[in-house]
């Protein structure tokens, strides 16, 4: 339901980062969909995931105006200056822009940079339709409530664009109907007929499919060496290659900063760097922590609970320590996606928004991009890590 064949071949060539990182980029998805798209048992492939730009040069175009200039962005359901690395260039970009627009349940530090902000239905107040292809189900429920205020689903922003550019033949009136399009071929004359009749299918699973189709890839087969890696122009075989920064390729670095940084460990209390400022959640966990070895700890005078500051070649943060014999003695573990509703919402803090984030002292520097995708390094990088003044977290 992505109409990429709206997409013309001129402005699909224009996507910021296709010629660099080509395997999660238009080159990539035009090519994995042509084995995929009419394959019976092939599940497809979004553009969504399948074919983005790249983010690090997006943000340098919006900054430089090269290769062209980026003007306006919109942010659905994300919260960038916490979930990208380099925070303070992604800032300085959303700042740049003309329009900037934020789509969401709760103001977000991200949301703050916003000329518009909208406000987003939450999950009891849409109605949802979920196919799995990979468990060959589909269910659905109607909305629990009504929303509330001026909230809107997700459908009716892109609708309201979409006809606006001129895509009226192209859209339905509302999600429902869209949805009642998608089970149509199960049988069923509406969305609401389907849920009141059957709400879920589990389709029959069928086995040995490769006896009647082949796979999904160019040689028809399952490929070791991949065909479609080797068509895009990258190695066909996986390859190991030291991280942009280590103690082995960047050991000017290594001597100033010697521990190695992971970032990104998961925390239950919270989905990446969401529900901070939901009461019962932060009474749980209500600091950001980083995990260090107790030899490590000790000989840098480190006791457990005492805070202290991680340092990168970028700058700085704070984050309380726990000390955690499961780590190499070399390795730092820090939490992501802290910020801190209860601080002032304008700038400069947005809600606290420099004080802990791990990902305001990452590099995304282009060159330290995997090669393939695009992805920036959120591991295997360096730091140094010492005692500091505790941070006013502002949670009694």
């Amino acid at each position: 339901m992505e109409l990429n064949e709206k997409l013309s071949s001129i402005q699909r060539d224009k996507q910021l980062g296709a010629g660099r990182f080509g395997f999660q980029a238009w080159p990539g998805h035009e090519l994995f969909t042509k084995y995929s798209a009419d394959h019976p048992y092939s599940y497809p492939l979004s553009s969504h995931f399948m074919a983005t730009a790249n983010w690090p040069i997006v943000a340098r175009a919006m900054l430089s105006g090269k290769p062209y200039p980026v003007k306006a962005a919109v942010a659905q359901a994300t919260n960038p200056l916490l979930w990208i690395s380099n925070s303070r260039l992604v800032y300085t970009a959303l700042k740049s822009l003309d329009l900037f627009v934020v789509m969401d349940l709760f103001m977000t530090p991200t949301a703050m940079l916003a000329d518009y902000v909208l406000p987003a239905t939450d999950w009891l107040e849409r109605p949802v339709l979920q196919a799995d292809g990979f468990l060959n189900t589909i269910h659905g429920g109607i909305r629990a409530v009504k929303p509330e205020a001026e909230r809107r689903d997700d459908y009716q922003l892109w609708q309201g664009l979409g006809v606006r550019l001129g895509q009226d033949d192209s859209w339905w009136d509302t999600i429902e109907e869209a949805y009642g399009y998608r089970v149509k071929p199960a049988g069923f004359s509406s969305y609401d007929a389907f849920v009141e009749d059957k709400r879920c299918i589990v389709n029959t699973r069928h086995y040995n499919k490769y006896a009647k189709h082949p796979f999904a890839t160019p040689s028809g087969k399952v490929e070791l060496v991949s065909s479609v890696a080797r068509q895009l122009g990258y190695n066909p075989l996986p390859e190991y290659e030291e991280p942009p920064e280590s103690p082995v390729s960047t050991p000017e670095i290594a001597g100033e900063y010697p521990y190695i940084l992971l970032t990104g460990c998961k925390v239950r209390t919270y989905y990446h760097s969401e529900f901070r400022q939901i009461q019962s959640a932060r009474k749980k966990h209500p600091e950001p922590l980083v995990h260090i070895h107790p030899d490590t700890a000790k000989g840098l005078g480190i006791q457990d609970a005492d805070w202290v500051t991680i340092e990168t070649p970028l700058g700085t943060v704070q984050q309380k320590a726990v000390l955690d014999s499961g780590l190499n003695p070399r390795v730092i573990d820090a939490e992501h996606g802290w910020w801190f509703p209860e601080d002032p919402a304008p700038e400069p803090s947005l809600y606290g928004v420099w004080k802990s984030n791990i990902n305001a002292i990452l590099d995304d520097d282009p060159d330290k991009c995997d090669i393939t995708c695009g992805s920036w390094p959120y591991k295997a990088l360096l730091c140094k890590i010492y005692k500091s003044q505790p941070l006013d977290s502002g949670v009694e």
